[in-house]
């Protein structure tokens, strides 16, 4: 405390920056805690977190190749040598729904990480700068909210075609607009308050006002969206490959997985089963996530 008091006597101009980080800090501590007081958003991390490393050590933790098939064990039942069974060529299923698991975290992270890259820049800019940059991007936003999301997805795929990068530039590229309106709404509050007025007046310039204060306290809302996201972009991927527009053959997905098993599930009903519990327990543990990081970040309990 008695450095930072130093700090500002020494730079008057950086107290506004140095009280928003110690504001910041409690911030996150006490967000933290009553984060680890939900025994929902507890157990979504841990699952989530146990998710995410099975699909990151995917080929020491599956036990075969997931390209591997022996036609002489094809559609066996769950057992003791194959635990989730084989598919009809003789894949072992639990590698495939292992290697089938990685490539829905992989397309999942990628194409929120491709909807960042687009949405909050455009909101930074029409925040930030009004005026005609905000008149072109809300025009944007309200084209692109016009086409359903799922079918203009369906559209690209058709036009660019299959596989794990179409597919992440294609969710994201359908998926940016609400980052980039949740980044203009928390600009165009976050500009009028008190502390960024306080930053004006010392002389702070707007670029650092920007980066010191306005996106650091419009990261908490949009940590939420980007964790709600992600499930939607892996339900997104799985609806694709469900219809055959997705991943292509012989990357092993979820949702191929299970539009595969359509005529065998009456007798066959591993085969639907596990890929269908995958995708279930990766939407639940991000949005028990996600939900408990919207209840630790809301502004109303701090």
């Amino acid at each position: 405390m008695a450095a930072t008091a130093e700090a500002r006597r020494a730079d008057p101009a950086a107290a506004p920056t140095l009280a928003g980080a110690e504001r910041r800090a409690g911030n996150t501590r006490r967000a933290l805690r009553r984060f680890f007081q939900q025994r929902l958003a507890v157990a979504g991390l841990v699952v989530t977190a146990l998710l995410i490393l099975v699909g990151l050590f995917a080929p020491q933790v599956a036990p075969t190749p997931p390209e591997a098939t022996i036609l002489m064990d094809a559609n066996r039942f769950p057992d003791r040598q194959y635990p989730l069974g084989t598919d009809a060529i003789g894949h072992d299923y639990l590698s495939r729904v292992i290697f089938g698991l990685r490539t829905s975290l992989v397309v999942g992270f990628a194409a929120v990480g491709v909807a960042c890259l687009i949405g909050i820049p455009l909101g930074l800019a029409a925040g930030l700068r009004g005026g005609w940059v905000d008149f072109v991007t809300l025009r944007l936003v309200e084209v692109m909210t016009a086409f359903p999301g799922i079918l203009f997805a369906m559209f690209l795929v058709a036009i660019v075609g299959g596989g794990v990068r179409n597919i992440v530039i294609v969710i994201g590229a359908t998926s940016w607009v609400m980052l980039c309106r949740l980044t203009r709404g928390q600009l165009l509050t976050l500009r009028e308050q008190e502390f960024v007025q306080a930053a004006r007046s010392t002389g702070v310039p707007e670029a650092r006002i920007a980066v010191a204060h306005l996106l650091p306290n419009a990261l908490p809302p949009l940590i939420v969206a980007i964790t709600l996201a992600i499930p939607t972009a892996i339900f997104t991927e799985a609806g694709l490959s469900f219809l055959g527009l997705g991943i292509n053959e012989p990357t092993p997905s979820l949702g191929k997985m299970v539009a595969d098993s359509a005529q065998y599930i009456r007798v066959y009903w591993h085969l639907g089963l596990f890929p269908t519990l995958a995708i279930a327990l990766l939407m639940l543990g991000f949005t028990f996530v996600g939900d408990g990081l919207r209840d630790a970040l809301d502004p109303r309990q701090n």
